[in-house]
């Protein structure tokens, strides 16, 4: 069986994805948190500090308010520095709301992409040698090659079937699948490794096909419910031993969100142009149809649910609640649930970031009202919901407050 090489896939998708996307990504004005620290190192503000031997990752970890704890593991031959990247030395992802920081072992870069009001991903790179001034660089052309979709970049975690050196099998057409909260359990989380108690529940996770002939069979034997990764390989060479199930699942969950919110904003302002442009007229049904979709996904309607508790080995669980913010009862919709579903409150944080927020005007009116509507209906989780954000997010229309 042949497997695909990434290199020559990532080529060929620049060779069609065309000069649309790849201009924005240059012109359009950045405002993110990624670009605030660049400008910040580049007046000599901040000065990232080089620490063997981990080099400026704690460093820019700190500076972009990122915890270590966070710290999921991928060891599919899927990234820019793929040569590098294999079961015995994974690529080490850590992430907060908005932004993804990538290390690799003996890598050249650090691969950082930040969510982005327009354009959803913005990419950049750290060199990970020491020089005087450290620079962050935009860097969207290769990784726009899978990042990509409908005119919007978008960072995603996905699943694969990963050979004995972490190369994905080439399957009908399909390179990996892209996915989140909706997806089944057992589907999920090939070519990562994972760290987590999950009952009876099982993933692709952990495992490679050792036949090349049969690239979906993978290994099955101590694949689950694994607390340590000591026996995959040497993890001291990390920041922490872990790539834990919670963060694995929340950092799913947020980049699909931040997908459909910056394509909703697209087809916005797409709509918008075709009604100043004679003859021409917007699809109100598909406008309708995003609308629905996003507001399914960020009230967790078709969440796939747990059918054993499950449990990380970081600390994840306790520091992610903590970014808060909390209502008056100490309640916020960042608390976990972990025994049906992941989180305890019908209704995603991902609310309360400058991505909703910046929105196109007409597609956040309509998203805010239809959530409020649903919230607004039975059952006891969504009125705790409904009364969580009504105290902590400022300039909510004023439905929210009767």
């Amino acid at each position: 069986m042949r497997r695909a090489i990434p290199s020559l896939v990532a080529a060929a998708a620049v060779a069609v994805f065309g000069a649309v996307l790849l201009n924005a990504q240059f012109t359009h004005k950045r405002n993110n948190l990624v670009e605030q620290l660049a400008d910040r190192m580049d007046r000599g503000e901040v000065n990232l500090e080089y620490k063997a031997p981990w080099g400026y990752l704690p460093s820019l970890l700190k500076e972009l308010d990122i915890n270590i704890d966070s710290q999921v593991l991928v060891f599919s031959r899927t990234s820019l520095q793929q040569d590098k990247i294999g079961p015995k030395t994974p690529r080490a992802i850590f992430f907060n709301d908005t932004v993804q920081v990538g290390s690799v072992q003996n890598g050249k870069v650090f691969e950082i992409v930040v969510a982005d009001a327009e354009q959803g991903a913005v990419f950049y790179t750290l060199d990970v040698n020491k020089t005087v001034q450290p620079k962050l660089d935009r860097d969207p052309q290769l990784c726009l090659a899978c990042h990509s979709n409908y005119n919007v970049a978008h960072a995603f975690v996905a699943t694969v079937y990963p050979g004995v050196d972490g190369s994905p099998a080439f399957l009908g057409g399909d390179l990996f699948k892209v996915t989140d909260h909706r997806t089944p359990f057992e589907e999920r989380w090939g070519g990562w490794y994972v760290t987590g108690t999950h009952g009876n529940m099982k993933h692709l996770g952990n495992a490679v096909a050792r036949n090349p002939y049969r690239p979906i069979e993978l290994e099955t034997k101590n694949t689950q419910n694994l607390t340590s990764l000591t026996s995959k390989f040497d993890v001291t060479k990390y920041l922490t031993p872990t790539s834990d199930l919670i963060a694995l699942m929340t950092l799913e969950h947020q980049t699909r969100a931040v997908y459909y919110m910056t394509a909703l904003s697209a087809q916005y302002r797409s709509s918008t142009d075709m009604e100043l442009s004679p003859g021409k007229r917007p699809n109100d049904a598909k406008l309708d149809a995003a609308v629905e979709n996003l507001v399914s996904y960020l009230t967790f309607s078709d969440e796939a649910k747990l059918t054993s508790p499950i449990k990380g080995v970081s600390t994840f669980t306790q520091t992610f609640p903590k970014r808060g913010p909390k209502d008056s009862k100490g309640r916020s919709l960042r608390d976990f649930d972990l025994k049906t579903r992941i989180f305890k409150y019908p209704l995603s944080y991902m609310i309360y970031t400058d991505i909703f927020d910046t929105m196109h005007p007409r597609a956040k009116d309509r998203v805010l009202r239809r959530l409020y509507e649903v919230l607004s209906g039975p059952g006891e989780e969504k009125r705790a919901a409904l009364d969580i954000v009504r105290e902590t997010k400022p300039n909510l229309p004023d439905y929210w407050r009767q």
